[in-house]
C-alpha cells in the first residue's frame, strides 16, 4: 500500500511540473500586438522614381517575459485585409528593430505587386506583425502610403526580341537574345522589317512581354514596324523604361595611312557584320610598312545622320602575333581622331584577301572583329 501510494505521488509530481513547464514554455512566446504606427504618416507620398529610401516606425510590443520581440512588415493591397499579404519584410536588424529602412526600388516592386502600373499612382496598406518567432500578433492598426511608380520596370535577368518584324520570326525558342550591358540596361544589334515586334523575358513557358510605344518600353502588348528593312541598335533602360533605336546604316574600315576607307561591311545577321575577300595592303613609309586601322559607323537618329568611330582601348598599338589576348581586338567607342587609337593588322595580312567580321552579338564577350587570311 505504501509503494503504491509513492508512485501515485510521483505520478501527480510529475504531471503537476509538465503542466507547470507548459505553461513556462507558452510564457516565454507570448508577445503583445503592436499598438501605434508612427511614420510613414496616414496617406504620405512617395515618387518612386528618385534614388532614395522610406522609414517606417512603430510602437514597440511587450514580451511577457520581458525579452526581444521580431517584427515583420506586411504590405497589401489598398483593400486587402493581410490574410494574403503581397510582401513581407524583417524590420531592421535582422527583425529586432521598431523601424524598417526600405528603398525605393524595393518599393517599386511591392507597388507593381499591389496592381499599380508603371508611370501611375496608386496606395498600399502596410501594418506590423509581432512575435518570438511563434504566436504571430497581427497589429489592429495600418498605414496607407500612396506611391508614383516610375516608368521603369523590374531589370529581368535576360531579354530576347521576337515577332513577325524581327531577324528571326515569331517562333519564341528563335528570339534573338539582348546583350546586358549595365544593371539595369540591355541592347541589340539587329535587322526591322515590315511587321510586329516585342521583347521577351524567356524563350519557354510564360515570359514577361515587353514592346516600344511613343519611345517608352511598355507591358503586354508589341510594336509594328512599317518600314523599309534596316538594321538598328535598339537599347532599353528598365530603371526608367527608356528606349533608343538608332539605325546602322553602314560600316567602313578607314585606313588612315591612305586616308581613305578601305571597304564596307555587309550585315549578315545576329548583330554581325561581314566583308568578304577583300585585298589588304599596307603603305610603303620611309620607316617600314604602315598597317593602322579602325571603324566608321554611319548612324541614324530620327531624322539626323551622324558618325561613330569605333576603335582600340589603346591609344597606340603593337602589331598583333599568334599570341596576343582576345582583348586586343575588341572594339569601344573613340574619338575622329585621324590616328587615335588605331588596330594594326598582323604581318600575315600585307599584301593578302582576307574575310573580315564585325561581331556585336550577344553571344560575343565584347563586341570585336576578326580578320581571316585567305
Amino acid at each position: 500500500m505504501k509503494n503504491i501510494y509513492s508512485k501515485l505521488v510521483l505520478i501527480l509530481c510529475t504531471v503537476f511540473l509538465v503542466s507547470c513547464n507548459n505553461d513556462d514554455s507558452m510564457s516565454h512566446t507570448n508577445v503583445s500586438a503592436v499598438n501605434a504606427l508612427y511614420s510613414p504618416a496616414n496617406n504620405k507620398f512617395f515618387d518612386l522614381g528618385a534614388q532614395s529610401s522610406a522609414v517606417f516606425e512603430w510602437e514597440g510590443a511587450k514580451a511577457e517575459d520581458n525579452g526581444v520581440v521580431l517584427y515583420d512588415v506586411v504590405f497589401d493591397k489598398e483593400n486587402g485585409d493581410f490574410s494574403k499579404p503581397i510582401y513581407v519584410k524583417p524590420s531592421d536588424g535582422n527583425g529586432f528593430q521598431k523601424t524598417l529602412n526600405i528603398s525605393f526600388t524595393e518599393l517599386n516592386k511591392i507597388a507593381e505587386l499591389a496592381g499599380i502600373q508603371s508611370e501611375t499612382i496608386g496606395k498600399i496598406k502596410w501594418t506590423v506583425y509581432s512575435s518570438k518567432g511563434i504566436n504571430v500578433q497581427k497589429s489592429a492598426v495600418s498605414g496607407i502610403i500612396e506611391v508614383q511608380r516610375p516608368g521603369g520596370f523590374p531589370t529581368p535577368d535576360q531579354l530576347f526580341i521576337t515577332g513577325t518584324g524581327s531577324e528571326n520570326g515569331e517562333t519564341a525558342a528563335n528570339a534573338q537574345a539582348f546583350k546586358k550591358v549595365g544593371a539595369t540596361s540591355f541592347e541589340i544589334y539587329t535587322k526591322l522589317s515590315a511587321g510586329t515586334y516585342k521583347f521577351i523575358t524567356r524563350k519557354n513557358g510564360t515570359p514577361e512581354v515587353f514592346y516600344i510605344n511613343g519611345g517608352k518600353l511598355k507591358q503586354d502588348g508589341a510594336a509594328t514596324y512599317a518600314g523599309d528593312s534596316k538594321v538598328y541598335k535598339i537599347k532599353v533602360d528598365f530603371s526608367d523604361g527608356s528606349t533608343t533605336m538608332t539605325e546602322i546604316k553602314k560600316i567602313e574600315l578607314w585606313f588612315p595611312p591612305l586616308g581613305q576607307y578601305l571597304f564596307e561591311y555587309t550585315y549578315s545577321g545576329g548583330g554581325i557584320w561581314k566583308a568578304n575577300n577583300k585585298a589588304i595592303s599596307f603603305k610603303q613609309e620611309s620607316w617600314g610598312r604602315d598597317e593602322r586601322y579602325k571603324f566608321k559607323f554611319t548612324v541614324v537618329n530620327g531624322t539626323t545622320t551622324t558618325e561613330e568611330w569605333y576603335g582600340s582601348v589603346n591609344a597606340d598599338n603593337s602589331r598583333p602575333d599568334g599570341n596576343v589576348a582576345a582583348s586586343y581586338w575588341y572594339m569601344v567607342p573613340v574619338s575622329n581622331d585621324y590616328w587615335a587609337n588605331s588596330f594594326k593588322f598582323a604581318s600575315a595580312v600585307d599584301n593578302k584577301n582576307v574575310n573580315a567580321e564585325i561581331n556585336f552579338s550577344a553571344a560575343a564577350t565584347a563586341y570585336t572583329h576578326s580578320f581571316t587570311v585567305l
